[in-house]
This record gives C-alpha cells, sequence and structure tokens, in this order.
C-alpha cells in the first residue's frame, strides 16, 4: 500500500505507478473521514480538475467518494485553473476543495491539491491528519455518478462568472483591455488557456498566444514551469512581434512567469518585488509581506522604505497561507512563481499576478525593463539563479547527512554569517546575499539556489553548493 504524504503543495506521483485511481479513491476516504470527524460533511466540497492525461476521470473518482460518504462534490464543469476552482470554495462556503493537478510537474505525474475553507493551501497540521486518516482507511465508500446526481450529491458548475466577477473588483479591466498594450502569452498547454482573452481581449490590447491548446505531454518544453528554460519560445516571440512584455502561466496557472520586451526572462525574485512595489506605490496598499526563505531579500528592503514588517516562511503555500491569514498581510510570495494578495485569495494566482504586472506597466508608463531599472535604483541590483539536479530519492539521507556536517566560513569567498535551517539549509552571506540547499517538496529533484548583490559570484555560489552537497559542479548553468 502506498504511504501517501502531502509534499509542497499536495500529492504527486508518476501515473499508473503510484497515481492510481485505488490511491486517489482511498486518499479521497481519508479527507472524507477527516471532514465527518470536524463536522464539516454537510457544507460540501469543490473538486477541480486539469487539463493532464485522464484528470477529469480521476477528479470523477473522487465525486464518486464523497457522494458514498454523503459529501456533495461541487464539480467544476471544465478544466479549471487552481486559484479559479479555490476561489469557488469561497463563493459556495464549502468546506474546502479537492484539485486534481499536477502543477508544474512532468506530463508523467498527476496530482492531489487539498484547499482549506479560506480557498488556501490546507495547513500542515490538517494535512498531517488526514495523512493518519488515509493510513487507517478499510473500507472506501463509494457512489456512481447517476446516482449522486440524482441524490443532490454531485451538482456541475460553471466556476467562470463569479471568479471574473471578483478579479472585476481588484483590477480595472477596461483599462487594461483599452491600453493598446502588445501582450504575447504562453499558458503552457495547461489550463490558463483562453483566460486572458476572457478578462481583457476585444478592445485595443492585443494578445497573442504560444502553446494555445490542450496537450497532456506538454510539448516544446520539458515541463509546464514558467522559468527561462521552459519560456524558449515566448522569449522568441516576444521579440519577433515587437510585444511589450510576455506573461505565461504554469499547467494550473496558480504561478506566472514575465518575459521583457527585449525577450529576457524577468525572473522570479524580480517578479515578487516588482509586485509588491506595484502594491505599495501604485495601489498605495500598507500591512506586512510574506515570503518563503527562498524568495528575494528586496522584499525586506521594499519593506524598510514604507515601514513595513516582513515574515518568512518555509517553502510552500501550506505555510505562506495560513501566515497571510494570520498577520493580514498585503501580499504573499515564493521562488516557484507564485503569489497571493490580500482581498483575494491566500492561494497562488497567476491570473491575477499577471494582470498586476500589466496594470503596473500601465500606471506607471514604463516597460518591464525600466520598471526593473527602478525597482533596482530603490533597492540596488540583486541576482538569482537555481540549479535542480533530479536524484533517487534513496540519495537524499546521505546528502543532507553531508551538508549538515558541514559549516563553511566563507562560500565563494563571501563569509557565511549565519546558517538557517528552517527549511533546508540556507547560508547568510551578510548582505551580499545567500545560498540555499534543500529538496523538493514535490519530486525527487535537489535545488541550489542563490540571491547577491554581487552579479560576478552567482555561479560560484552556487558551485559552492553544489560542492557541499557533492554534485557535480558541472551541473551549474552557464
Amino acid at each position: 500500500m502506498t504511504a501517501i504524504r502531502f509534499g509542497t503543495d499536495g500529492w504527486r506521483a508518476g501515473i499508473a505507478e503510484e497515481y492510481t485511481f485505488d490511491n486517489v479513491r482511498r486518499i479521497t476516504q481519508g479527507v472524507a473521514e477527516y471532514l465527518q470527524a470536524h463536522g464539516e460533511a454537510g457544507r460540501g466540497m469543490i473538486v477541480g480538475f486539469d487539463t493532464r492525461f485522464r484528470s477529469d476521470d480521476f477528479a470523477a473518482a473522487v465525486c464518486e467518494v464523497l457522494a458514498g460518504n454523503g459529501i456533495k462534490a461541487h464539480l467544476c464543469n471544465a478544466p479549471t485553473p487552481t486559484p479559479v476552482s479555490s476561489y469557488a470554495i469561497l463563493d459556495r462556503r464549502t468546506a474546502g476543495g479537492i484539485n486534481i493537478t499536477a502543477s508544474h510537474n512532468p506530463y508523467t505525474d498527476n496530482g492531489y491539491k487539498l484547499r482549506s475553507e479560506y480557498g488556501g493551501a490546507a495547513d500542515p497540521a490538517v494535512l498531517k491528519e488526514v495523512e493518519e486518516r488515509i493510513g487507517t482507511v478499510r473500507e472506501v465508500k463509494t457512489m456512481p455518478l447517476h446516482e449522486a446526481k440524482r441524490a443532490g450529491l454531485l451538482e456541475e458548475f460553471d466556476p467562470a462568472p463569479a471568479y471574473i466577477a471578483h478579479i472585476s473588483g481588484l483590477v480595472d479591466l477596461a483599462r487594461l483591455r483599452d491600453a493598446g498594450l502588445n501582450v504575447a502569452l504562453d499558458p503552457m498547454w495547461g489550463v490558463g488557456v483562453g483566460w486572458f482573452q476572457r478578462l481583457i481581449g476585444g478592445g485595443r490590447t492585443r494578445l497573442t498566444t504560444v502553446h494555445d491548446g490542450r496537450n497532456p505531454l506538454f510539448p516544446d518544453m520539458e515541463r509546464p514551469e514558467p522559468i527561462a528554460e521552459n519560456l524558449q519560445t515566448l522569449m522568441r516571440t516576444v521579440r519577433e512581434l515587437g510585444a511589450d512584455v510576455g506573461i505565461a502561466n504554469d499547467g494550473d496557472a496558480d504561478r506566472v512567469g514575465v518575459v521583457d520586451e527585449q525577450g529576457r526572462f524577468v525572473n522570479q525574485l524580480e517578479v515578487y518585488a516588482l509586485l509588491a512595489l506595484y502594491l505599495l506605490e501604485v495601489r498605495g496598499w500598507r500591512g506586512p509581506l510574506v515570503k518563503t526563505v527562498t524568495t528575494t531579500m528586496m522584499a525586506k528592503k521594499l519593506a524598510e522604505r514604507y515601514g513595513l514588517q516582513v515574515y518568512e516562511t518555509g517553502v510552500g503555500f501550506k505555510y505562506v497561507a495560513p501566515k497571510m491569514i494570520e498577520v493580514d498581510a498585503i501580499m504573499g510570495g515564493e521562488e516557484s512563481g507564485g503569489f497571493a494578495f490580500r482581498g483575494h485569495l491566500p492561494e497562488r494566482d497567476g491570473i491575477l499576478a499577471g494582470l498586476f504586472i500589466l496594470d503596473l506597466m500601465v500606471q506607471k508608463g514604463m516597460s518591464p525593463s525600466q520598471l526593473l531599472q527602478y525597482l533596482f535604483d530603490l533597492v540596488g541590483p540583486h541576482y538569482y539563479d537555481r540549479v535542480d539536479t533530479r536524484l533517487e530519492p534513496s540519495e537524499k539521507a546521505t546528502i543532507m547527512e553531508r551538508v549538515r556536517a558541514a559549516r563553511p566560513k566563507q562560500i565563494a569567498g563571501l563569509e557565511v554569517t549565519d546558517i538557517d535551517t528552517s527549511d533546508g539549509f540556507r547560508y547568510v552571506l551578510g548582505d551580499q546575499g545567500w545560498l540555499l540547499i534543500r529538496f523538493s517538496g514535490t519530486e525527487p529533484v535537489l535545488r541550489v539556489y542563490t540571491e547577491t548583490t554581487r552579479a560576478d559570484k552567482v555561479r560560484d555560489i552556487l558551485a559552492a553548493g553544489l560542492e557541499l552537497a557533492g554534485v557535480a559542479s558541472e551541473a551549474v548553468r552557464g
């Protein structure tokens, strides 16, 4: 029997290996028993799914189990962005939601995201209890879908209208529609297809889309993750069109990637800082910022300018969402390109983040590269990169023990002023940056990250991190 463990954001596994109908049903039975134990079963659950292989059928299996336990399933009527199905939790006041998606993982995988009543990732304590209940499931109760419909325990619905109405109150869509921007879009074959057209199409702003359709194999990219190596087509398209900006969303549209008018990738830490600058300077919002340990130190520098506080969490919105609620943050974000905003959801929303980037450009009258220069004039230039190395799960303990035993005084010639072990091993390099070594919470991947104010040190810091982990330094990108 597969041991189910929720990672950074949900449970993910290889289709037909561990990701099977039996396991999806068993997980849902554990969720159902959790809801029943906490008196929440009567509120029902939203069920969403993405464009991956048989995601709709896995979602149907979820509905069968919910109905078998007397819990109403509100099933999205089409593949739906995670933030859209998450907003439906608030709109329909359900106990939470289940989304069948593997987000940015390779096409071989699928996943299972559990959302709480506030529309964000369930917190670690909830996930731990659900995991325990899954492990003790003795019987999976099911009800055929036709019987569930007849019994009022299954309802298909369109979550789009409520989301669009809500988004219309957060950003002036008419202003963006009529701004005359030339925007290149890349939904990466995922559920983000067509969403910007629905929201800001039909006016003077011109929208051109690549990878526009459903293809569960995600061709032309390693995976539907909006990082530079997967956005070469978008970067080329921006240059060919002379577009003002490129906007990408990952497979379930909860992350955003940005390409500037020169076809250069704007990294995720820069996007976090630009969005924070937008909320603080353009929108005039005030309140704390929440970020993960992998996210930019520019957040603290911006917060200092405005007299605000920054809260730092472990990686994953299961940590970010509860902290955002606790401190009433104006924004939460992580290095993966996922950002959440006050007045919306404590949940990553790549669609809204993309709209905010466009609004920042329009209201400041600047191109993305000009905005970056404006940001750097305020906080100084910062440089970031990350190296991912796929390893066998059995290697994890050895690598972590090797890193744990190392206590370097310097990294790439920069003094180590602190070592933070709250999520992996982060070596603080004074005010000149940081190095982080940690394993992914969703894949058997070792990640080595750095952000530094020294452009000449990026490769050396990454190489030092790989050496600490005992991984070949040739993996560092040029």
